[in-house]
This record gives C-alpha cells, structure tokens and sequence, in this order.
C-alpha cells in the first residue's frame, strides 16, 4: 500500500495505490491522516469497526472516508493503520473494515489541519496499466 498527498487550490488531494482495491483504499486513508499530521505519529491502540456500502467504487471511496472522518470526529482519534476488505453487494459494493488509533493529543500530533469530508473533486477509481489500483479524492480542511 502507497499513500500521497497531492496539491488542490484550498483543499488536499489524498491518493491511495496497491496490489488490491482494499490496499489502495487504505492507502487513501492514510493520506487522509497525513493531511492532519504525520501518521507516524499516531499509535494503532484502539479499533474501530467501519462498514459502508454504495452503488460502485468510487462513491465507496467516499463514503469510506467520510466514514472514517465522522469517527474521528466524534470520538476525537486518529487512525494510523487500516484493513479492509471489498466485496459485491445487493445493489453494489460493501466495505468492511478495522481503523487503528488512538485519542487525539494535540502536543503528540501536532495537527495541522482539521479534515471536514471527502468530496468527488478528482475523484477516481480505477485499476492502472500496471496492475495497480488508484483511489483518489479531494478532502475538505
């Protein structure tokens, strides 16, 4: 799994790449940790439990970080570590997934932003020439 972060006028684009649309999923996941601080700042403690569904992946991948955004937002974590895994559902696809992190500490983290909600600006989904899958999308901060 690779992760980026890719420059958007006020926003912040973040990327995802892997062997596997699950890896390339939470590849864009750590992007989006990244957009507030340094991931590797954050420890993997806790866990929670994410499961979305949507008619197709690239509305997956939003709502997958949309997901994650409201649990760092109610719960006051940051999520360092990801796994996933993407399968057909009734009316589209669904998303099962464990986040580890641990609660926000403002000294530790040194967060920089405030991530608000993944967008369908850039938004894109696809597997690559090579083989590889591509997850991208803007996130409001």
């Amino acid at each position: 799994m690779n992760w980026e972060l890719f420059a958007h006028e006020a926003d912040v684009g973040v990327r995802g790449s892997g062997a596997t649309l699950a890896d390339a999923f939470a590849g864009a996941a750590t992007a989006m940790t990244a957009a507030v601080c340094d991931p590797a700042r954050v420890g993997a403690g806790d866990t929670v439990h994410i499961e979305c569904a949507a008619p197709d992946a690239e509305t997956l991948l939003v709502d997958w970080l949309n997901a994650l955004v409201y649990e760092m937002a109610t719960r006051r974590m940051l999520f360092s570590r990801f796994e996933l895994g993407i399968e057909p559902g009734p009316t589209g696809m669904r998303l099962r997934a464990c986040a580890w992190g641990e609660p926000l500490d403002v000294a530790k983290h040194q967060p920089a932003a405030e991530v608000k909600g993944a967008s369908f600006c850039e938004l894109v989904v696809r597997r690559e020439s090579d083989g590889q899958w591509l997850a991208q999308c803007v996130v409001d901060v």
